[in-house]
């Protein structure tokens, strides 16, 4: 399993109060999770995924609890999410 960095232009990244992220340290980022997640070979891909959701979960209310998001910045960062996903499959 290896997660593709979505194209620069595509990229529609959550709005966080007080934000420094720039578009390099995406990149380091994301190589990062794509090193872990290699090995992570003896799972099957559903179960990362399951995993992985889990963790986003824990994620994304431990950002809004800590004020660096509000709910309208998840729900678009979920929906665009979903567009995505299901967009490019549906291709």
């Amino acid at each position: 399993m290896f997660i593709h960095p979505p194209a620069a232009e595509g990229l529609i990244a959550m709005a966080l109060r007080n934000s420094t992220i720039d578009e390099g340290t995406l990149e380091e980022c994301l190589d990062d999770i794509n090193d872990f997640v290699q090995t992570l070979t003896r799972y099957p891909p559903l179960m990362v995924a399951m995993a992985m959701r889990a963790h986003l979960e824990i994620l994304l209310g431990a950002m809004l609890e800590c004020d660096l998001c509000t709910r309208k910045d998840i729900k678009e960062f979920v929906r665009d999410l979903e567009e995505e996903v299901l967009d490019e499959n549906d291709a």
